[in-house]
């Protein structure tokens, strides 16, 4: 039995198209996935319906046609169709804007300015040409007793004020053309700002249907990716006169540049990398040499102090170096994709510009303090810890902080996840001035051969503050070495601690709790001692 392959669609050169604008839109790192919503009645039989337009920088193997669950409905091909418009030619039309009919003026006042340009310019290189062979024909005249000084001198006045009076003109024409030349630039610039481009090039989504049974408001549904859209993570932080709560605003900042506005879209925001390899990549053989280590080496251990630092994303200049003004920070989601849904409708135009998405709003409580790090810098900071209890995780993005005293900055939030602990600056306290200073000893045991290094580190704090001024806490860190070895020791001297730090952790962090008045200076001395055996060469 054969089966007989369903009827092709009657030809149509220019189907009537069907409206379908952007329903829906997920928004990916670097990408957007739009989906739209039309409603066909359809008769019996197969048709072919032009759908658009639509951006043409949709992707077209992302292109996807479906009908609605439950239609009697089957898609049987679906493609992108682009077409080329030419843009017009001559004057713009008489509703046109002013703007648009003054860069058409000036683009003719230039086009004519260097036509004639052009030909004085030819004028001027004839003339030029005349001079050097009315030179040419005196001295060869005078050479051979032919002089005539009368119509010499006629020709020569006449060749210089035509040239004088042609060169004239095409420095005005120059003038003119430069003077033009920048009100076209400054129009056409005004003219990018205020209005949009006709495009061009214009595209249009082709679905074969077939219909098994006359059907009204047949609902398809049509999705493609467009690139030229993206968005990042915002915050916007405002702390409480009394420091103990934080109102955090989650944003999203989404740019489109896809040639369609996107009016009234359910928005959604995803942080999959759809772009990155779906498969891992294959591992190749790891060599592992053996080699025999010198009596002298064995006997020696090299230590070392270990600073970790983290390395930023994006592309890198010749040397292999982090290019920070070609590099767009991505968004950073712990490594599990997430998904945002804005809880209202959106209205983002193909202009280009970022616009700013709410997201939602909470008020954590939370906890200020001044904090000091003199190892890193002189400057006293208000650092202000709180816990994410918005019942999401928090994206790294920028932060606008606001205080009492309105904008103070923006900052950084990093990667946060639920009910973790996070933590922002709000700028440094002004009225405070720290200073360091380290001294160093090293004693090595001509006996055990053992190293003793001793270190004391000095820091004075100051407040300048005026008279009257409440006094103010602030906490000093200041780090140890933590050793990783047992025969590299570390020991805090709490006999010439001055005074004790209030506390130490596992990690090396001494902190030391103060409280300034004005004018109030503290100073605090910290003391401790790195122990080696004679094998360890620090």
């Amino acid at each position: 039995m054969s089966s007989t392959p369903p009827p092709e669609p009657a030809p149509d050169s220019a189907p009537t198209p069907v409206p379908c604008p952007v329903t829906a839109v997920t928004l990916l790192e670097d990408r957007a996935e739009v989906r739209r919503l039309v409603r066909l009645d359809l008769a019996a039989g197969t048709h072919r319906v032009r759908l658009g337009p639509v951006s043409p920088l949709a992707v077209d193997r992302s292109l996807r046609a479906e009908p609605e669950p439950g239609a009697a409905v089957v898609v049987v091909d679906a493609r992108l169709v682009r077409l080329y418009t030419p843009p017009p030619v001559g004057a713009p039309a008489e509703d046109a804007s002013e703007l648009r009919h003054r860069v058409h003026r000036l683009t003719e006042r230039i086009r004519r300015l260097e036509a004639d340009r052009e030909r004085t310019g030819s004028r001027v290189a004839i003339l030029d040409q005349l001079l050097d062979e009315l030179r040419r024909d005196i001295a060869e005249s005078a050479g051979a007793g032919q002089a005539d000084p009368e119509r010499w001198t006629a020709e020569l006045d006449r060749a210089y004020q035509e040239h004088t009076r042609h060169t004239e003109a095409y420095r005005l024409l120059g003038r003119d053309l430069l003077k033009d030349g920048e009100q076209l630039r400054r129009a056409e610039q005004a003219l990018e700002d205020a209005e949009e481009r006709p495009l061009v090039l214009s595209a249009f989504v082709d679905v074969v249907v077939e219909a098994s049974e006359p059907f009204a408001a047949a609902g398809l549904t049509v999705t493609q990716l467009t690139p030229c859209a993206l968005w990042r993570p915002a915050y916007r932080a405002e702390l409480a006169a009394d420091g103990g709560s934080l109102t955090l605003q989650r944003d999203a900042v989404a740019w489109q540049r896809t040639g369609e506005d996107w009016s009234d879209v359910r928005l959604t925001l995803s942080t999959a990398r759809t772009a990155q390899a779906a498969e891992p990549p294959v591992l190749d053989e790891d060599v592992l040499r053996l080699v025999d280590r010198t009596p002298e080496e064995r006997k020696t251990i090299e230590v070392d102090l270990r600073e970790v630092e983290i390395q930023t994303l994006g592309p890198a200049d010749e040397d292999g170096a982090p290019d920070p003004a070609a590099a767009l920070p991505g968004v950073d989601d712990g490594g599990e994709a997430r998904v945002l849904a804005a809880p209202a409708p959106v209205t983002l135009p193909s202009d280009g510009r970022p616009h700013r998405v709410p997201l939602g709003v909470d008020t954590l409580p939370a906890r200020a303090e001044y904090r000091a790090t003199p190892e890193l810098s002189a400057l006293v900071s208000q650092v202000v810890a709180f816990r994410n209890s918005t019942g999401q995780a928090l994206l790294s993005g920028p932060v606008d902080l606001v205080s009492g005293s309105g904008f103070v900055g923006r900052g950084d939030l990093r990667f946060t996840a639920v009910d973790a602990p996070a933590e922002l600056s709000f700028g440094s306290e002004d009225t405070f001035r720290v200073t360091r200073s380290v001294e160093e000893s090293r004693d090595t045991t001509a006996l055990t051969g053992r190293t003793v290094i001793t270190r004391t580190v000095r820091l004075a704090v100051s407040r300048f503050a005026p008279a009257g001024a409440p006094p103010l806490e602030v906490a000093v860190r200041e780090r140890i070495p933590v050793s990783e070895l047992a025969a590299v020791e570390v020991r805090l001297d709490k006999d010439r601690c001055s005074p004790p730090p209030d506390e130490v952790d596992a990690e090396g962090i001494v902190r030391y709790g103060l409280t300034l008045g004005p004018d109030e200076r503290r100073t605090l001395v910290l003391g401790y001692e790195i122990s080696a055996a004679k094998a360890v060469a620090i």
